[in-house]
């Protein structure tokens, strides 16, 4: 296995553990307390376990080798499951609490034994903290120090990407919800568990729309981040084979990555057909060699 997908497995793993213990809590508190945000929490928990899973399958399709329907393989079918996650999340975790929130609004239900509520919303926060850690650290492994919105706006790395929205989602939906149940215990107004209820839903359909946007552009196609691109044309260029790169085009395909370039070749004028070949060949192995993401390189010799 690539360090990538170990990577991304292991921040998985974090994920589905953590989210599993917080959404047997959580549903037993929201049972305890008729809480409405500890009940929209407890479907968000349940959805991103179910979203890790969908993940972990992902990874596991997109080992298939390549066949003649699929000649460069399913790599690319980790995108698909990343968009179906981040669906679930806008749905099954965002647009429920929404209605969930709205209904309670209108109409309004007491907190039972809400001090069970704050102190399971508090043991969550601890187990998303040590889950969105886990991440984070696999985050900057990738991340070659650049901030995290930057990291998340150029990764090609659709499962990291979603188990980060997701943990942050999280995080701050726990923050809400923690609040909401506070000020209904103070206030004794059961509209605040309402509203708390409706921002959490808000926020994780905010966070599963950035988290579509993004792995929607690697599903449409995307090159490689632009580190690795300038990266390839510098490598190319400076072949002893190659005169002048003309282009480099490389593809984001799953933890793979495509790479086609045309260049003019030295010595062209004075070699034979079966050289260039040959020396085509050194140089696609060269940067086999360097960038073993690389799985597919095609060169085309050409003149400007």
């Amino acid at each position: 296995m690539s360090a990538h997908n170990e990577g991304s497995t292991r921040a998985i793993l974090y994920a589905l553990g953590a989210n599993f213990g917080i959404a047997v809590s959580k549903f037993g508190a929201a049972w305890w307390t008729n809480s409405g945000s500890m009940l929209a929490e407890a479907i968000h928990s349940t959805a991103d376990c179910v979203n890790q899973l969908l993940l972990l399958l992902g990874m596991r399709e997109a080992k298939r080798p390549e066949s003649a329907d699929h000649p460069l393989g399913y790599h690319r079918v980790t995108y698909f499951w990343s968009m179906i996650v981040a669906l679930l999340l806008f749905f099954m975790g965002g647009a429920f609490s929404v209605y969930e929130g709205i209904e309670r609004l209108r109409h309004p239900h007491p907190l039972e034994n809400g001090l069970v509520a704050l102190i399971v919303l508090g043991l969550a926060v601890v187990l998303e903290a040590f889950s969105l850690a886990g991440a984070m650290r696999e985050i900057r492994k990738v991340a070659h120090g650049k901030p995290f919105l930057r990291w998340f706006r150029e990764t090609r790395e659709s499962e990291l990407m979603v188990v980060a929205g997701e943990d942050i989602a999280a995080l701050a939906g726990l923050t809400f919800a923690f609040c909401a149940v506070a000020f209904a215990l103070a206030t004794g107004n059961p509209l605040w568990d309402a509203l708390g209820t409706l921002c959490v839903g808000i926020v994780l359909m905010v966070i599963a729309v950035l988290v579509m946007i993004e792995v929607k552009g690697l599903i449409v196609g995307e090159s490689a981040s632009p580190e690795l691109r300038e990266e390839i044309q510098r490598f190319v260029a400076d072949q002893p084979e190659v005169a002048e790169v003309l282009n480099v085009i490389t593809l984001a395909w799953g933890d793979k990555v495509v790479i086609a370039v045309k260049a003019r070749m030295a010595e062209v004028e004075r070699i034979s057909g079966a050289q260039l070949v040959e020396r085509i060949n050194a140089v696609e192995a060269r940067m086999q060699t360097a960038f073993p993401r690389a799985k597919w390189v095609f060169f085309e010799p050409d003149v400007r």
